[in-house]
């Protein structure tokens, strides 16, 4: 590998970006393919970049069917990133299966009172206002957002960035009729129906959940679902 080759990937890997190389294995010629450009000696036509970034997106390794050269493709993606809005009961056994299931999850809610590291230890904590923290953390097409307060002064900030970023899953607690009065708010925010239709609400499977732990286990179905488009 040349050491140019080397030192954006290590760049790549430390800010979290999804970069995949590819190697052809006859030459040892090698490039960088990032979702927005390509770094190195490897010329890829437009097939060949597709099924890299196809790679990328469905998280797998392995070789891409040429027959002008064989090619490797290895996929280097950051974590699934799960943002919780609400350190409430239901967070706790969601951060829990979240984790579990290969997530970096954040905690976001301004009242210090629920945030706390003896509730959540080992993870990430921001008493930011929820669209600030959003905005800060960055929500890119590896993010589910999941919405819990109940609470439209937090909730709906949330929801105002998840709206207009990639997050692939965005969810948001709260029975029918709470979801239909987020829906008028978000009406006369601006948003139409396509992408208010984006939010999972009620959040979670329809699994008759009770307690957090069932609440949060339909939750992180749902998410997986969606994640693998099932």
């Amino acid at each position: 590998m040349r050491p140019e080759i080397l030192t954006s990937l290590l760049a790549a890997r430390a800010a979290k970006q999804q970069v995949a190389l590819v190697s052809n294995l006859e030459t040892g010629d090698q490039t960088l393919v990032f979702r927005d450009r390509t770094e190195g000696s490897l010329s890829l036509d437009d097939d060949a970049l597709d099924a890299t970034r196809n790679a990328l997106r469905d998280d797998k390794s392995g070789r891409l069917r040429r027959d002008d050269a064989p090619l490797f493709v290895q996929v280097f993606n950051p974590p699934k990133r799960m943002i919780i809005v609400g350190a409430v009961h239901i967070a706790q056994p969601l951060v829990t299966l979240a984790q579990t299931s290969g997530y970096e999850v954040v905690i976001v809610d301004p009242r210090g009172a629920f945030a706390t590291r003896d509730r959540f230890p080992g993870v990430t904590l921001s008493e930011d206002w929820p669209d600030d923290a959003l905005n800060t953390l960055g929500v890119d097409n590896r993010t589910a957002v999941v919405t819990l307060t109940h609470d439209p002064k937090l909730d709906d900030p949330a929801l105002h960035v998840a709206l207009r970023s990639e997050a692939f899953y965005i969810g948001a607690l709260g029975s029918r009729k709470t979801h239909a009065g987020r829906v008028e708010r978000l009406t006369e925010a601006g948003y139409t129906e396509d992408e208010i239709g984006l939010i999972h609400a009620p959040v979670g499977l329809a699994i008759n959940a009770k307690s957090p732990a069932e609440i949060a286990i339909s939750i992180m179905a749902q998410i997986t679902q969606v994640l693998h488009g099932a």
